[in-house]
């Protein structure tokens, strides 16, 4: 005999199949870790220690346009600029020598909406809504807590590249929607079967790289958000610098 969780699915699939929309919205942002040499880091770390960032934003946002104007240095000496290789100068967003790229919202300041919809087209209609602006880890983690904690909405995966000696950091602080997907399913929208994958990058952020549900990743549609303002950060990994 079929019991009554088989019975509901027999019947939610006799009723066709619903739409459901996902949307991150909240803080965040792209930035690119970018490993230097020991020359580099030497010239622009006195720079930001005494000025502040300014002048090593500027060189990573113009320098592939030539077009920097510094307030506290007068030119980057060669050994320097890190954004050149091999005589091409590279846009911050894909600087040679980059070892992992990030971004995303982050998973502390997003806020999940859940919107069921009349078609699996971008533009669908609205038909009700699900989740209203909810804190996206406050939101999981009522659900586990409801659940007695029987499964884990949430789950990290770090994956980065090799970390040198000398590193900066370019940030692109964003705020916005980063995540906008579509689901097909049958039946209703189940928060059970919803999976938020982060990953903890170098800053300390934990950034929501990628949405599950059933078991399937949602494809991001693209997102929509404005720029905040850039910073630009460096460090060392040697002991005693």
């Amino acid at each position: 005999m079929a019991t009554s969780e088989e019975k509901q699915e027999t019947v939610d699939m006799l009723k066709g199949e619903r739409y459901y929309r996902i949307q991150l919205n909240g803080y965040g942002g792209e930035a690119a870790y970018i490993n230097l040499t020991k020359e580099a880091y030497k010239f622009w770390k006195p720079v930001v220690e005494e000025h502040g960032d300014h002048d090593l934003v500027q060189y990573m946002v113009e320098a592939e346009n030539d077009d920097c104007e510094f307030e506290d240095i007068d030119a980057v000496p060669p050994e320097a600029r890190f954004m050149t290789e091999d005589e091409y100068t590279y846009p911050w967003y894909e600087a040679p020598n980059e070892y992992v790229h990030q971004y995303g919202v982050e998973y502390n300041s997003s806020y999940l909406h859940v919107t069921e919809v009349d078609s699996n087209e971008y533009n669908s209609n609205e038909i009700a809504n699900v989740v209203e602006g909810e804190n996206l880890q406050e939101y999981l983690d009522g659900i586990m807590e409801a659940n007695d904690y029987e499964f884990d909405l949430a789950e990290s995966d770090e994956d980065f590249g090799d970390e040198g000696d000398y590193v900066v950091q370019f940030y692109s602080s964003e705020k916005g929607q980063f995540f906008d997907g579509l689901i097909t399913t049958y039946g209703e929208f189940d928060p059970k079967k919803l999976k938020v994958v982060f990953t903890e990058y170098p800053n300390g952020e934990d950034v929501v790289t990628s949405i599950e549900y059933d078991g399937v990743e949602v494809d991001n549609d693209g997102g929509d958000t404005n720029g905040k303002g850039y910073s630009a950060h460096l460090w060392s990994n040697v002991k005693d610098e």
